[in-house]
């Protein structure tokens, strides 16, 4: 079967019932698994236990908790909790966020992320694994203490969401899974090189990672919300370039466009949110989002799977309505199905 995930918002203004309804509409479509990061709103394993208590197939993964945010030791009790809870549906997704979210937000340094994330992974790996967690690591010296629990999973799934050179080396040596976002279908192919690369010097295979960026999609019926959509689109993009620190600047302009966002954030600066949106160019979206009608929609997102994705994972821009998140489901899903129909709300993703 065609591997596709989902992300949902981890918002406020995602109700219980919108995620709940769009988490069962997905499963009943053949989606693998259901991601939902944070950041300053719902943390993920609450809303994950809830989507847990209300499905049976659906993968559950962490897209993407902050090393900086909690313990290693205490990931490692949460995610076996999550898989217990799920009877073996947990995925753990890891990653560094940014300078901004972790010093503003949690009040912690943001120091040493690349090794921090290293650490983080081995000790949760060995927590998992049943085994005494004594490690001595540069940041972490743990000794005595053995996880109280038990995974349902013999080897439970640990994606890392990694962008920068360095981190798509450590996510080819250790990790099962690599968890991109805002990634260019052009510079794809160059990316899982870099992460295939740092997997054979590891004894690995590319095989054994599951490439799964997430892909801000919008199917629309007409030109009006095809604008609508391309318009949200440019409003979430500008807002990690512009609102989020140096590190999805800094991407962006790996793969490009400096100039567009330059602009943005030039625009940012000065509190002009409409024209830092307008920056966002044509074929930032062409390259970068899934938009159209359904029979485009598609053929953008196998234009993914072509260029390297194992497992394309479906977004949605800020804002989006759950009669428009279940429309373009319903387009994308990787099987045929018939589920219930969903009543308007706001779920967009983080």
């Amino acid at each position: 079967m065609t591997r596709t995930g989902l992300t949902l918002s981890s918002r406020q203004d995602a109700s219980d019932q919108d995620l709940i309804a769009v988490a069962r509409e997905a499963e009943a479509l053949g989606y693998e698994t259901c991601w939902t990061g944070e950041s300053w709103g719902r943390d993920a394993f609450t809303v994950l236990t809830l989507l847990a208590c209300h499905t049976k197939t659906l993968r559950l993964g962490t897209g993407i908790i902050p090393v900086f945010s909690r313990t290693p030791g205490l990931i490692a009790q949460s995610i076996a909790s999550l898989d217990l809870i799920s009877q073996g549906r947990a995925v753990l997704g890891l990653g560094t966020s940014g300078r901004a979210v972790i010093e503003g937000w949690h009040g912690v340094s943001y120091r040493q992320p690349l090794q921090r994330t290293r650490e983080y992974l081995e000790i949760i790996r060995l927590a998992l694994s049943g085994n005494p967690v004594n490690y001595q690591g540069e940041i972490f010296q743990l000794q005595r203490f053995r996880l109280g629990l038990s995974p349902v999973q013999q080897h439970l799934p640990i994606y890392l969401a990694s962008l920068g050179p360095k981190n798509l080396r450590l996510t080819g040596e250790l990790a099962d899974g690599w968890l991109p976002i805002w990634v260019d279908q052009q510079r794809l192919p160059d990316l899982k090189e870099e992460v295939a690369k740092a997997a054979s010097a590891a004894g690995r295979d590319i095989s054994q990672i599951t490439v799964a960026p997430q892909i801000l999609c919008c199917v629309a019926d007409n030109p009006e919300e095809l604008a609508q959509a391309e318009r949200e689109a440019r409003i979430h993009m500008s807002y990690y370039i512009g609102g989020m620190g140096q590190y999805y600047y800094n991407l962006f302009c790996r793969f490009g466009y400096r100039a567009e966002a330059d602009a943005v954030r030039q625009a940012w600066s000065e509190g002009n949110r409409d024209r830092a949106a307008d920056a966002i160019s044509d074929q930032m979206l062409d390259n970068i989002t899934v938009l159209g009608d359904a029979e485009t929609c598609r053929s953008k997102l196998r234009r993914f799977r072509e260029m390297g994705a194992d497992m394309p994972v479906v977004a949605f821009p800020h804002g989006a309505t759950r009669s428009s998140i279940v429309k373009t489901l319903r387009a994308l899903a990787p099987v045929s199905a018939t589920a219930p129909s969903a009543e308007p709300g706001a779920v967009g993703s983080a």
